[in-house]
């Protein structure tokens, strides 16, 4: 990676070794290697680290020691060997615009043409961020013309997080874009369920603080945009209503014991939230310019595992609502836990698509 102002973001270098998928979540490290072996996909390894609060915030590292340490326990967990990691960029430091150029430009000339157009819009100074692009391939909109997806990063969100990950002993190799790296691991999915190319899917990622919207078309993202809402949400409730600590609102969320009002006053209620946000999505995806009607909504992150959420979802929406699992159908290595792996499928899309970088 240049660490020079300005320089390259390396979003799209796909000369990487085997490969750590490292997702930096607001509440833990989630790490996982895959590998390829007789045409399938094997986890090897795999650990998930909580995080303090504060310790990442708006998707951007804080407290570097405080992730740096995290990092290093789970990798020390998991029993991982590799050196080289892939993590995700995302939040309002990242943004990401497929522009068309004509397609008889040569390398050379491409790369130029991509710094004007940067230039026009990126809203920050050049000198300000890192940036790369990616040829999507042939544009829908003539034959004369190529997709590219041009990518940039404020470059102090990027030096910390390399900070977080080269202080842990890692070796920084590829930062993807999260909504990418999601994509990516969706492709295990498509292979697993067989859904076809000409099908459009949405991924909503539910998070702590943000609920992340993606539309699919093919193998391609026609869409991203990140809302203002997490199940954080569903963790102060339970501390209003019970008086409890956060900590104590989580294990009782997580634990059997609860409350004879806890799904009615508590859990529904939250469901309804999600709900209103992803119709609230999806108004906004209407109006876009690549609006093609949603096959399926997957659900993917902590606030996937929600017992019954799909289910609503498809009852009041009255669209398809599956768990995004890009886990099921894999192998697992001896040492994979495997019990609880597939308990947090869901909240390893991320971390799955970037350590699918490996692959490239």
């Amino acid at each position: 990676m240049d660490n020079n102002p300005g320089g390259k973001l390396n979003i799209f270098n796909k000369k990487t070794p085997p490969t750590i998928g490292l997702d930096i979540s607001s509440t833990a490290v989630k790490l996982i290697q895959l590998s390829r072996s007789d045409g399938g996909v094997r986890v090897e390894n795999f650990a998930i680290e909580p995080l303090p609060a504060g310790a990442v915030k708006d998707k951007i590292v804080v407290d570097v020691e405080v992730v740096s340490a995290a990092i290093e326990r789970a990798v020390r967990r998991s029993g991982a060997k590799s050196k080289y990691c892939a993590v995700a960029v995302s939040g309002s430091s990242v943004m990401t615009k497929t522009i068309s150029l004509p397609s008889d430009l040569t390398d050379v000339e491409l790369e130029s043409q991509i710094e004007i157009e940067a230039d026009q819009y990126i809203p920050y100074s050049l000198d300000e961020v890192r940036r790369d692009f990616e040829v999507l391939g042939p544009s829908k909109r003539s034959a004369d013309l190529v997709d590219v997806l041009l990518a940039a990063c404020k470059t102090d969100t990027v030096d910390l997080l390399t900070a977080a990950v080269e202080d842990s002993g890692l070796k920084l190799r590829v930062i993807d874009v999260e909504a990418y790296a999601i994509a990516n691991a969706f492709e295990l999915i498509r292979h697993q369920n067989g859904i076809s190319l000409d099908k459009t899917i949405a991924i909503v990622e539910i998070g702590a603080q943000q609920l992340g919207f993606i539309v699919m078309h093919g193998d391609r993202v026609i869409y991203s945009r990140e809302h203002a809402f997490g199940a954080t949400q569903l963790i102060e409730d339970i501390s209003r209503r019970y008086e409890l600590s956060p900590e104590e609102a989580l294990v009782m969320l997580r634990g059997d014991d609860q409350p004879e009002d806890f799904v009615q006053m508590v859990i529904e209620p939250f469901q309804q939230s999600v709900v209103q946000q992803i119709g609230r999505a999806l108004q906004f995806y209407s109006s876009s310019n690549d609006f093609k009607s949603i096959d399926t909504v997957f659900l993917a992150a902590g606030g996937a595992q929600l017992k019954g959420l799909d289910q609503v979802i498809n009852d009041e929406l009255g669209i398809s609502a599956e768990i995004a699992d890009p886990i099921r159908g894999l192998t697992l290595a001896n040492n994979v836990a495997a019990n609880s792996l597939r308990a947090s499928s869901s909240v390893l899309m991320t971390a799955c698509g970037l350590a699918m970088r490996g692959f490239d």
